[in-house]
């Protein structure tokens, strides 16, 4: 039965939402799905790529500075998130516009071709049209707020911010399309994001902050890499050259070492160079997770479904970085500001907004009911 209430979806399949509904609770029954409908669009388990940068350089301005705005940071976090989530919808409508991930099934992988919402009949291509652009002009309200009671400075990382999400994929630019998306996954994950919760909480610019955070840069860049090897056949069909589609297996391959080598050396010179303190080596503690996701990348780029364990360790690698990093900048900043109050503030923020990712990064089942392995 179709749904005519604004965000409620149309349930045509049971067994992707794993969701049983008596009839005589369908009202509520039904509310539970749309929900779950919703967050299986939302995509919730890519969105600390945006918000573990801004509470990185938020935190890093603490540090620095001894600044913090609490009301500021909060805002800027919850608007990254927000935009991110819209970005994976604006990907997904997109997307299926122009006949990329609609390959039936090709589930083998659950890290890559999108949320399958629009393809499998669950939402309504208006109703997923319009929450994505609640979702963007939320997020402009929060960037205008910020501007007008912080500084102008702040329309410039977020027009930036707001346009490269919105025309990754949507016409007339659609750069993703054109082997552009991967660089701005590099610029828009670090820089963009980092430097602008920066921005916010202190008006200035920092080298340091900018070195910190390009570890996060490399790591999202090797993400989307990998992310795209499963989809090159549908991609290529579609037109969609991404680099993997441009390129080939064996160079993604490359692609992806490089990154990853260059996210750790980044780390590794940051004392040498005083861009940090001892304390940013917590990062090289995913470095083995690292050279596992290559080898299983190396050996199954082939094969979608062993492919899968990589996808995941990549996003684990990408995620343990930044929140060690976000760490090693909270025990800088405790031993030389000797002050408590911020350090519980950022753990918060960090908690509240990374634990609803952490349920599928760290629990998630294979296609085939095992659980994916570390």
């Amino acid at each position: 039965m179709k749904n005519k209430k604004p965000f409620l979806t149309e349930v045509r399949s049971q067994d992707v939402l794993s969701v049983s509904i008596p009839d005589t609770r369908s009202f509520a029954g039904a509310q539970r799905k749309s929900f779950r409908v919703w967050w299986i669009a939302f995509r919730y388990h890519f969105v600390p790529a945006s918000f573990l940068p801004a509470i990185l350089g938020s935190v890093g301005a603490w540090v620095q500075t001894g600044l913090m705005n609490r009301w500021f940071f909060f805002l800027t976090v919850l608007g990254v998130t927000l935009n991110h989530i819209a970005l994976n919808m604006t990907d997904d409508y997109f997307d299926y516009h122009a006949a990329v991930d609609q390959g039936g099934e090709r589930r083998e992988n659950p890290y890559t071709g999108g949320s399958g919402t629009l393809t499998g009949g669950l939402i309504q291509h208006g109703h997923m049209r319009l929450m994505f652009t609640l979702f963007y002009l939320i997020t402009i309200g929060i960037g205008l707020y910020l501007c007008a009671v912080q500084t102008w400075w702040i329309i410039v990382f977020g027009l930036f911010g707001v346009g490269c999400s919105y025309f990754y994929t949507a016409p007339p630019i659609r750069y993703g399309y054109r082997g552009l998306g991967e660089f701005s996954q590099l610029i828009n994950f670090s820089f963009t994001i980092g430097m602008g919760a920066y921005v916010v909480q202190t008006v200035s610019f920092s080298w340091e902050i900018f070195w910190i955070l390009l570890p996060l840069g490399f790591m999202m860049f090797a993400m989307i890499v990998i992310n795209e090897i499963p989809d090159r056949f549908d991609d290529a069909a579609a037109g969609k050259n991404t680099l993997v589609v441009r390129f080939g297996l064996k160079a993604a391959a490359r692609f992806y070492g490089v990154a990853m080598m260059l996210a750790y050396a980044v780390i590794l010179l940051a004392p040498p160079l005083n861009m940090a303190g001892y304390w940013i080596y917590l990062g090289l503690l995913t470095l083995p997770w690292s050279v596992r996701a290559f080898l299983i990348m190396k050996a199954y780029g082939n094969e979608p479904d062993k492919l899968a364990p990589a996808n995941l360790l990549t996003i684990r690698v990408h995620n343990f970085t930044g929140i060690l990093l976000i760490i090693a900048c909270l025990i800088q900043g405790l031993q030389d500001r000797q002050v408590f109050q911020p350090v519980v503030f950022a753990a918060v923020i960090l908690s509240a907004f990374y634990l609803p990712a952490a349920i599928s990064i760290f629990f998630k089942k294979m296609p085939d009911g095992r659980r994916t392995e570390a």
